[in-house]
């Protein structure tokens, strides 16, 4: 029995694993998309044919996006700042990253609600301060969503870049600063070019659970601020319309394909 053989013999599991989990599931899903009873296509053209779904299409993007660059603008700089710390307060930092990891997004996202509701922590301060009116409320509006998704992935993100940080050799700001960078230049000229990647798997990481996440965004905006993922769990529990399901479910998987190629592209020729 020659290497290749072995090789073979010992990805076999994990191969027939990727099969089962993912591919044919995903197999299923494509099948019953086009399986509908007006026709093949018909799920789809109702989806792309009607503006209440398009715009629910195009809200999932745009707080994916907003959420993405929120935990980018705060993961970059405490990323920064646990790699110019002594050991002992990177760990604890890192444990105070990690830590909300090891409770469940149904309890985190209650939690919120509490804080986000109309007699909550949050809104009874900014009306104290007078900076709302009294009828302001951040539960169930597209706020409260991302500030929630925003909190369950900024882990993601910080770690993401954390781990590319630490690798970087500290000289080479030093020598930056010596040949008369400020310490902002430092940081737009020499580390953010080499933390891309990190900032990259960050960013993917991000956007794809944002997309597909269905609690978070289903808890703190509610029936009226719909994201696909709510969308779809909607079509098959309420209707139940199992190929207009899938259809969306196939948009929501197409899109994302959309979005990982261009940064695959991006980083495989800068990184192997």
């Amino acid at each position: 029995m020659n290497d290749r053989t072995e090789n073979l013999l010992l990805a076999l599991p994990g191969l027939l694993l990727l099969v089962l989990a993912f591919f044919l599931p995903i197999g299923q899903m494509l099948v019953l998309s086009v399986t509908g009873p007006d026709g093949p296509l018909a799920p789809f053209a109702r989806f792309l044919g009607d503006p209440f779904y398009l715009g629910i299409l195009w809200r999932t993007v745009r707080l994916s996006l907003l959420i993405t660059l929120i935990c980018g603008a705060i993961g970059f700089p405490l990323a920064y700042i646990m790699t110019k710390v002594g050991p002992k307060t990177r760990l604890w930092l890192v444990v105070m990253v990690i830590l909300p990891l090891m409770t469940s997004v149904v309890v985190r996202t209650f939690g919120w609600m509490v804080l986000l509701s109309r007699s909550g922590l949050i809104p009874e301060m900014l009306r104290d301060m007078g900076l709302v009116g009294r009828n302001f409320a951040l539960m169930q509006t597209e706020s409260a969503i991302v500030i929630g998704m925003v909190q369950v992935l900024l882990p993601f993100m910080t770690l993401s870049i954390l781990g590319v940080l630490t690798r970087i050799d500290g000289r080479l700001e030093e020598a930056a600063r010596t040949m008369g960078c400020s310490f902002l230049q430092t940081i737009r000229m020499v580390v953010l070019p080499l933390a891309l990647p990190g900032i990259v798997a960050g960013s993917l990481l991000c956007f794809t659970l944002s997309a597909s996440s269905f609690v978070t965004p289903n808890l703190l905006g509610g029936t009226r601020i719909q994201v696909l993922a709510a969308s779809i769990y909607k079509s098959v529990t309420a209707t139940p319309d199992w190929p207009f399901a899938a259809a969306q479910a196939v948009i929501l998987f197409a899109g994302i394909a959309l979005v990982l190629v261009p940064y695959i592209k991006m980083t495989g020729g800068k990184n192997g």
